[in-house]
């Protein structure tokens, strides 16, 4: 079973993420550390501080494919069977709202999450439709835009020497990174399972035969060589910031609140166990530590959902128990922890699936109708806000575009949608393209 895809990713130069690493400098600390550090910096001393501090993280759970929403979170339970499939629809602890009968233990967690089963897009492509749902923006072959953590990290920056944005696995289609802002605005990826007892984070520890006093060695020798060159020019702004990003990067690889956070061997067997023991799941329960340490966003990208064949198959006996064990999971540590007040969850993937079941009992391509997913961070929970029509199709009432589900979520964690960024050609383009929060859930 595959739950998540690790593989490595490329920019939109066709440039891999480990060659860009590779020329971001570090070789004199002997690291592979993203070009996210050094933009951060660099950014920080010509941009204008954000309008909003307000210290929401987001996590993105992500359902590569496309997930059939009729058989997730808008049942259908009058419907026809050709329409309604073999699953039932089951109650949840919020009265008048059904779920899936495969997804139990999110219906028991639903007071912490709300449903949207009335977003609608034109866009049934999974390409361009990843780039609309994972940036707001519907997708434009002349410009990348950027994803919503890259976004994310450019006004919010660093926290406790932690990346601002971390991703498990490769993007999606290669969307959701820092289209037109440059790939150091790219999340810093976290490959392999965490499910692996021998899991282990690239870039937060030494390389293999550097000690931590070879290490110490290194640093000392960067600051003389630093020093000297201080010494002979008169640097810009920009160049100063370079002192800043190698701190950066030296603290994330020695920083004990950075090693802690990686390490799932802290948390009980009990615990680790109400996440399940697969990828997805503790990839959940890492999210959780890393938004702890100081992550502002974190996306985790669960692949599968492209279920032209054998859908009910593959939803029952994979997809499904697993989506429900590490998202109800996540919700119920979240809030026992008191962090779900200031972490939004969000779930969501391409587009929906066709209301008809195909002749080989799968479900095709259906941007009409998308259910998304919010809970915490100041989002109203324990609601359900819009429909689809009878068979699903298309929104009944209070249809919702992309562009509001984006503004919600940049308005949650705090950041003017209305705030433009120069692209590489000189051309303002606002972070929230003509989006409107969706007032139901923030009030």
């Amino acid at each position: 079973m595959l739950d998540i895809d690790f593989g490595q990713h490329t920019d939109c130069d066709g440039i891999s993420r480990r060659d860009f690493l590779r020329v971001g400098g570090l070789s004199a600390l002997g690291l592979t550390l993203p070009g996210l550090l050094r933009a951060d910096a660099v950014q920080a001393a010509t941009a204008p501080q954000p309008a909003s501090k307000r210290d929401v993280a987001i996590i993105l759970l992500w359902m590569g494919g496309g997930p059939s929403h009729i058989d997730t979170f808008d049942p259908k339970p009058e419907a026809t069977q050709e329409i309604r499939g073999p699953f039932k629809a089951i109650g949840t602890n919020v009265a008048g709202i059904q779920l899936s009968e495969h997804l139990p233990k999110l219906a028991k967690q639903m007071d912490k999450f709300s449903i949207i089963r009335s977003v609608t897009s034109p866009d049934g492509t999974h390409e361009t439709a990843t780039h609309y749902l994972l940036t707001g923006y519907p997708f434009n072959p002349a410009i990348e835009c950027p994803g919503y953590g890259s976004v994310i990290a450019r006004e919010k920056g660093f926290q406790n020497a932690m990346p601002p944005y971390t991703m498990f696995g490769s993007m999606p289609n290669m969307h959701g990174g820092g289209g037109y802002m440059g790939a150091v605005y790219n999340p810093f990826v976290i490959n392999g399972d965490p499910n692996n007892a021998n899991f282990s984070v690239q870039d937060v520890a030494p390389p293999s035969g550097v000690d931590a006093i070879r290490m110490d060695r290194r640093h000392l020798l960067r600051d003389s060589l630093d020093t000297w060159q201080r010494d002979k020019e008169t640097a810009s702004k920009s160049a100063q910031t370079m002192d800043e990003f190698y701190q950066r990067a030296y603290s994330l690889v020695t920083s004990p609140v950075a090693k802690k956070a990686f390490n799932l061997k802290d948390e009980p067997d009990k615990l680790r166990d109400e996440y399940g023991r697969h990828s997805f799941g503790q990839s959940c329960l890492l999210a959780r530590r890393l938004v702890e340490a100081g992550v502002r966003c974190v996306s985790i990208n669960y692949n599968g959902w492209d279920t032209h064949t054998d859908n009910f198959n593959s939803l029952q006996k994979s997809l499904l128990p697993t989506l429900d064990t590490g998202y109800a999971a996540l919700l119920n540590d979240l809030k026992q922890r008191g962090m779900l007040e200031t972490t939004m969850v969000v779930w969501m993937g391409e587009f929906g699936r066709t209301p008809r079941i195909n002749s080989s009992a799968g479900r095709d391509h259906w941007p009409g109708a998308i259910s998304v997913c919010m809970g915490g961070g100041g989002v109203k929970t324990g609601m359900v806000v819009g429909s689809s029509n009878a068979n699903a199709e298309y929104p009944k009432d209070r249809p919702l575009r992309v562009e509001d589900v984006a503004a919600t979520i940049y308005k949650a964690a705090g950041i003017n949608g209305d705030k433009e960024y120069m692209t590489p050609q000189e051309r303002p383009i606002k972070i929230n393209y003509d989006g409107t929060p969706i007032a139901e859930l923030l009030g």
